[in-house]
């Protein structure tokens, strides 16, 4: 394999916005293109009665009852829907998303690494072709749409956007999961032989099925199949698997997958023998899930009709939510770990086809999905990606700019990125973190907190949440806490003065950019390069002679505490990426039409064709003086088109 030698990094995205009208403000309806939406809706009053608005927390050292086993750093990723990886990753391998490598070093120089899923229910109707032409790494054939509620099309992919994906992680500690097409038995093993060998160490396995649970509802499979058809199908997989050059990929798979649908269960599965027996070839153990959907708004059904916004939000206000929704895979869990198989939430964000607008985007699902993401580390999950679909996407974590607009907008940042970006700095990069909620207050379900254990059980954070909207004060919270004691017969532990960071905003309601994590935003929808704006803001709260501290939460609010002083790599500007182009030829890449959609009802049209500018780029000095002018990737070669890459600390 040849190595090309310069790297072009676009800051533009693939799509197009579409708007849609609303038709009745209190439904989930379409209002818009997600990153244009700008619904707001009115924050619940507050509870009655009222939760204590100061409490205290005994923690202990050397280890408590009750916490996480040890979760590895690299704990929080995304999933991409196949269909839309050339919006969000890049044109192609010469042409790599500035924005996105941006974000995904923000996670990894938190923690050290992040884990990436591109697939999706497009995966299963995916072939893998060597080349599409016109430096295209995917195009669609919508003539084939399948009669299903995900409408998924046939896919074709090149191995173009395989080496796509190996050059973002030549840039950033990027590792890969891919999935093995599954809508038949015929099992198209061309992206397991191109996948190992262009991604190599920074492939980490292949899924087998993608919610299983809904083929034969959607047409995938006979309406009778059941979870014993997907185990034969698993094992019809393997058998296909037996040539020696697969393995490694044999013993790299992810199964079920399924999102608890149609009377599927993982405990079905695991009592009838999936994993005793394909014990060797599990590497993971996944499961999908949304807490609810948005479906009725986008696929018309009288037994689903649109649900009430309005009325749905408070639901997301709440620590019951992700209580209800993760407890149900303790078993699952326990049974993982007694497998010795890593659990993964494959798949998830707040709700499914598309999200809710005025909800997905709002501060209160950033207090939700980082709320979500703890408590599934406090289950022994090891590890939850949120989805990432198309442009009328209300969950996105992040959605680039459409092509007819690259010229004046650029990404949006969304809600549920800030609570990956804050769940990276909870774990840190010891891979010895454990978590462990609370039931703080009382069990107060509107001011949940979570211990976060490191190096042997020793206490190194408190992450403590405010679900209440409340702009005079009066419903914000004061956690007074003290690590060791006479209380628990050990030493005092409490040290002189913590770190806090802060996760704030005025209101629930609020939409993206009004965001803050210690004091950085990364703007309004539609204007972030991955970079965060601002200088951060980390406080000093001094600690009591009595071996108490206390902190306060605002309403609403999330404080992050360090008892430590936080990760060097966390708390130093990050390392980003900014281009600095020179085109120096006309017409030097073209991408041709295309129409992109993603599962859950996400439907982009790429109407016209996008193509190079002639002239000249302005050039911006890198703050850190550091310019790279020539790299080496692997792919194709580029040439006509030079984009230099500043390392930039912000």
């Amino acid at each position: 394999m040849k190595l090309a030698t310069l790297l072009t990094l676009s800051l533009s995205a693939l799509g197009v916005f579409a708007d849609v009208t609303v038709q009745h403000l209190a439904q989930a309806t379409m209002v818009a293109s997600g990153a244009h939406n700008t619904t707001r809706l009115t924050p619940p009053g507050l509870p009655n009665p009222m939760p204590a608005t100061n409490y205290f927390i005994q923690l202990q050292t050397g280890g408590t009852p009750g916490a996480s086993m040890q979760l590895p750093s690299a704990w929080i990723g995304f999933s991409i829907e196949m269909s839309v990886a050339n919006q969000v990753l890049g044109h192609n391998s010469t042409l790599i998303q500035v924005p996105f490598l941006n974000l995904m070093q923000h996670i990894v120089q938190r923690s050290g690494g992040v884990n990436v899923r591109v697939g999706g229910n497009t995966q299963d109707y995916a072939s893998l072709i060597p080349d599409l032409g016109d430096g295209r790494i995917l195009e669609k054939d919508t003539a084939f749409i399948t009669a299903n509620p995900t409408q998924t099309p046939p896919l074709l992919l090149s191995w173009d956007m395989l080496y796509l994906m190996a050059n973002i992680s030549t840039f950033t500690n990027v590792r890969w999961y891919l999935g093995i097409p599954f809508n038949d038995t015929n099992f198209r093993l061309d992206i397991v032989d191109q996948g190992e060998r262009i991604l190599g160490d920074h492939l980490l396995g292949f899924q087998a099925g993608n919610e299983p649970d809904f083929y034969g509802a959607h047409g995938h499979r006979d309406k009778s199949y059941s979870p014993q058809g997907y185990i034969d199908d698993l094992k019809a997989l393997v058998q296909k698997m037996s040539d020696p050059r697969y393995d490694t990929a044999k013993r790299s798979l992810i199964a079920p997958s399924i999102a608890n649908a149609n009377g599927w269960t993982p405990k079905q599965l695991w009592d009838l023998g999936l994993v005793d027996q394909l014990n060797e070839n599990l590497k993971f153990l996944a499961v999908e899930r949304y807490p609810t959907d948005n479906c009725g708004a986008i696929f018309p059904d009288p037994n689903n009709p649109p649900k009430d916004i309005q009325a749905t939000f408070p639901t997301f206000l709440s620590h019951q939510s992700p209580k209800d929704l993760v407890g149900g895979y303790f078993e699952d869990s326990a049974f993982a770990q007694s497998k010795q198989k890593p659990f993964l939430m494959f798949e998830t964000n707040t709700a499914s086809c598309g999200g809710f607008p005025g909800i997905s985007d709002s501060f209160g699902a950033v207090l939700w999905a980082l709320d979500y993401a703890l408590q599934m580390g406090h289950t022994n999950f090891s590890g939850a990606m949120f989805h990432v679909g198309g442009q009328r996407t209300f969950y996105n974590p992040f959605t680039a700019a459409p092509t007819n607009e690259t010229t004046f907008h650029q990404w949006t940042v969304g809600s549920v990125y800030y609570s990956a970006l804050v769940m990276a700095e909870v774990m840190g990069a010891s891979n010895t973190t454990q978590i462990l909620d609370l039931n703080a207050n009382s069990g107060n379900v509107f001011t949940p907190a979570y211990a976060v254990y490191e190096n042997g059980g020793q206490p190194s954070k408190l992450a403590l949440f405010n679900y209440m909207d409340d702009a005079t004060g009066g419903a914000a919270i004061t956690v007074t806490f003290a690590i060791g004691g006479s209380g628990v017969n050990q030493a005092n532990g409490t040290p002189g003065s913590v770190k806090v960071k802060y996760l704030a905003s005025s209101s629930v309601a609020d939409n993206r950019g009004n965001f803050t994590w210690a004091g950085q935003t990364f703007g309004p929808p539609q204007t972030s390069d991955g970079r965060l704006i601002g200088t951060e803001d980390v406080q000093t709260v001094n600690c009591n002679p009595d071996n108490t501290c206390a902190v306060r939460v605002p309403s609403p609010g999330f404080a992050l505490v360090f008892f430590n002083e936080p990760n060097p790599q966390a708390a130093s500007p990050s390392k980003t990426f900014s281009t600095t182009a020179i085109t120096q030829t006309r017409n030097t890449a073209q991408v041709a039409p295309e129409v992109l959609a993603t599962s859950n009802g996400h439907q982009d049209v790429a109407a016209k064709k996008f193509s190079t500018s002639f002239g000249s780029g302005n050039k911006n000095s890198a703050v850190s003086g550091s310019e790279i002018s020539s790299m080496a990737l692997v792919g194709s070669l580029l040439v006509g088109v030079v984009v230099l890459l500043d390392l930039r600390r912000q």
